[in-house]
């Protein structure tokens, strides 16, 4: 699991700031939100433009680190504009098994990497400095990965005597993963499953924007009878009370309604509440693996506060052991029934990130009144 995230010079977060999931204050309710040890489900406040979409952008940064093959389609500004350091950096620190994983690089910008380094149980597996052409890679043999023709990635990352702009320098992790036959139980392994499975969805009413052809795929998964029954029953534990039928037309085209007497229109009649949860449930639900971590912005943005509380629940339910950050602006969830001081965080205009038990000098228990204190400016020190 991810421990502990820190990043720093990122878009608006100038200083350091980290999400240290380890960091929990011995609660015995909401115990749901915890696994292990670990916060597992955590909520984030914050006043508009404090950061909270791009504190997720940060946190899944990795994902295309290690992975690649994904388009980043942040064009925007990467580096805090007040700044002037030429980097960002970023580090991870995750516990799999017995083995304590870090990972940290530094960037110039999406696509250039600066440095980049890895740390085992806290020895330091490779250290590559692209800036200056240094590079350690002397403690391979730590993961079983001594056989790894260190001199083949060299060239492949080398610029030589050329004048012209060079391509992005390949993460030599990424490298290492897809070069080295590395065993089944792996650190590397362990941690390239994990980054493979985050997400980060901003949930909305993008069902009416999105493509003809991944409507097309979502209508194929629901030609299951089971799938559709499936989302059906997704829609009704909401709070939304309806029966689905999937039609395909003489065209070829398939259609989703309301089953009534009549047939009604699904996407020109839904709700924008419906149309995000149905949009929420295919970006996530229907796929055939698990998410070890995901970061739903604004997931509520639609939802009556009922709604979004079933959303909670059902994600603890569904997801027990996945790492799933929210944020919100809804007060109605800042309550020891749903979550737990020490899951329940804000994040200030400064770009501070603090837990509610530690945002106050109240010793914070299970009878609090999280929402009226949040009102009444408990917590102003920290926004």
């Amino acid at each position: 699991m991810l421990k502990k995230f820190t990043v720093k010079n990122y878009k608006n977060f100038k200083d350091e700031i980290s999400v240290n999931f380890e960091n929990t204050a011995g609660y015995q309710f909401s115990t749901d939100c915890i696994t292990a040890g670990t916060v597992s489900k955590m909520l984030i406040y914050g006043r508009n433009a404090t950061g909270k979409t791009n504190l997720g952008k940060a946190l899944t940064d990795i994902c295309t680190t290690i992975s690649g093959g994904r388009t980043y389609l942040d064009t925007g500004i990467f580096l805090n504009a007040d700044s002037t350091e030429e980097t960002a950096t970023f580090s991870y620190e995750f516990r799999f098994g017995n083995n304590e994983l870090v990972y940290r690089y530094a960037r110039f910008s999406h696509q250039k990497l600066s440095d980049e380094e890895l740390l085992i149980d806290g020895k330091t597996i490779f250290h590559c400095d692209f800036e200056n052409n240094k590079f350690d890679f002397k403690n391979l043999e730590y993961i079983n990965a001594e056989t790894a023709s260190t001199d083949r990635y060299l060239q492949s990352i080398d610029i030589g005597e050329q004048e012209e702009p060079q391509e992005p320098k390949l993460p030599f992790l990424r490298w290492l993963i897809s070069n080295v036959a590395l065993s089944n139980d792996s650190v590397l392994i362990k941690l390239a499953n994990y980054t493979r499975r985050m997400l980060m969805i901003t949930a909305g009413n993008g069902m009416l924007r999105i493509s003809r052809r991944m409507n097309d795929s979502f209508y194929e998964l629901l030609e299951d009878p089971d799938k559709l029954k499936d989302l059906e029953n997704f829609l009704n534990e909401m709070g939304i009370e309806c029966k689905l039928v999937l039609i395909k037309l003489p065209d070829g085209q398939r259609e989703l309604y309301f089953g009534h007497e009549k047939l009604v229109p699904f996407y020109e009649t839904a709700s924008s509440g419906t149309l995000a949860l149905v949009d929420l449930y295919r970006r996530l639900i229907p796929k055939s693996w698990d998410p070890s971590f995901i970061y739903l912005d604004e997931f509520d943005a639609f939802y009556h506060y009922e709604m979004a509380e079933k959303v909670i629940n059902f994600f603890k339910r569904r997801y027990p052991e996945c790492q799933i950050i929210m944020t919100s602006h809804n007060t109605n969830l800042m309550t020891n029934r749903l979550m737990r001081p020490d899951c329940l965080f804000i994040l200030s205009g400064a770009g501070t990130l603090t837990a509610l038990c530690n945002a106050t000098e109240r010793e914070l228990r299970e009878g609090h009144n999280l929402e009226k204190m949040y009102i009444s400016g408990e917590f102003d020190k920290y926004e």
